[in-house]
């Protein structure tokens, strides 16, 4: 693709500010309600021939690129109250953002950010999304171990997701221990970075990271019940995305995130269990507002 060159996808769309569009090659990935997704495979301000060494190509795989989000202006909203907004919460996710990755949270590391533009440029994490790998993982485990009867699929389960789901919840709980709720948290916002390994004896292991993204929605909070939110929200992903299994994978990530919850810290105990408790009270009420409708 030349410079400056957009995916066919953008057309009809609002498009990038032309100092950005004009400058770097873009495909747009996604289109959402309130931001564009573009991916470049270019720094935004760094040309590729002085990356050599530092921090960014250390960070982001050759290839993967980076990712730029943008938030169009709204032409239904005033343009002076639209511009506001979209300063503001802009400028709230990159804080949000960086503050999480400086933390050592697994998120997209921060690059910059053009609040007045609704720009922010991070780091593009190469790798499935949790829904379409746990997909393609019960595909698997269903066809390979189905001859072993009911209780081979379901203990490979144990072995290959469980693990995962485990480490997904501890990276809630870190998230969380920090005053922070995401407000989207669903198995499509949670991304898998390829972190394999050669052994010495040439043998390849596999391990997958969970990174968490989109954080347009979230939010600093201190309140116990917010974070029973974001768990309930996740909760309902698991149910609406993986029906049969879900009991057991919604287990598995409270679990790793009452585990993770301030790593044993006492004062943190107090903190999990009122979460756990206020969990109860949001399912409850999701419960009557299926049942009246």
């Amino acid at each position: 693709m030349e410079a400056g060159s957009l995916s066919a996808m953008s057309l009809g769309h609002v498009t990038l500010p032309s100092a950005i569009s004009e400058a770097l090659a873009l495909t747009l990935i996604s289109q959402g309600a309130e931001a564009q997704i573009y991916l470049s495979l270019e720094h935004p301000f760094i040309p590729s021939a002085h990356l050599a060494g530092t921090i960014s190509e250390t960070n982001t795989k050759p290839g993967a690129g980076y990712i730029l989000k943008y938030r169009p202006p709204k032409r239904y909203r005033h343009s002076a109250l639209d511009a506001q907004l979209t300063k503001h919460r802009t400028l709230s996710e990159a804080r949000i953002l960086y503050k999480l990755f400086l933390a050592g949270i697994s998120v997209p590391q921060f690059i910059a950010v053009d609040p007045r533009q609704g720009l922010i440029w991070m780091e593009n994490i190469d790798g499935q999304s949790l829904k379409e790998w746990i997909w393609t993982q019960e595909t698997e485990i269903e066809e390979r171990y189905d001859d072993a009867g009911e209780e081979g699929p379901a203990q490979k389960r144990v072995d290959i997701i469980r693990p995962l789901l485990l480490a997904v919840g501890n990276e809630i709980a870190k998230l969380h221990f920090l005053e922070t709720v995401h407000g989207d948290l669903t198995t499509s916002n949670i991304l898998l970075r390829d972190c394999s390994r050669v052994r010495a004896d040439g043998v390849t292991v596999s391990n997958k990271e969970p990174v968490i993204i989109d954080f347009g929605l979230a939010q600093q909070s201190t309140l116990p019940e917010d974070k029973a939110v974001d768990l309930y929200v996740l909760e309902r992903a698991f149910i609406s995305t993986h029906p049969i299994h879900s009991e057991e994978y919604v287990k598995w990530v409270l679990q790793g995130y009452v585990a993770g919850f301030g790593r044993g810290k006492k004062s943190a105990v107090f903190r999990v269990n009122e979460i756990m408790r206020k969990l109860d009270a949001v399912r409850l009420r999701g419960r009557k507002r299926s049942m009246v409708g």
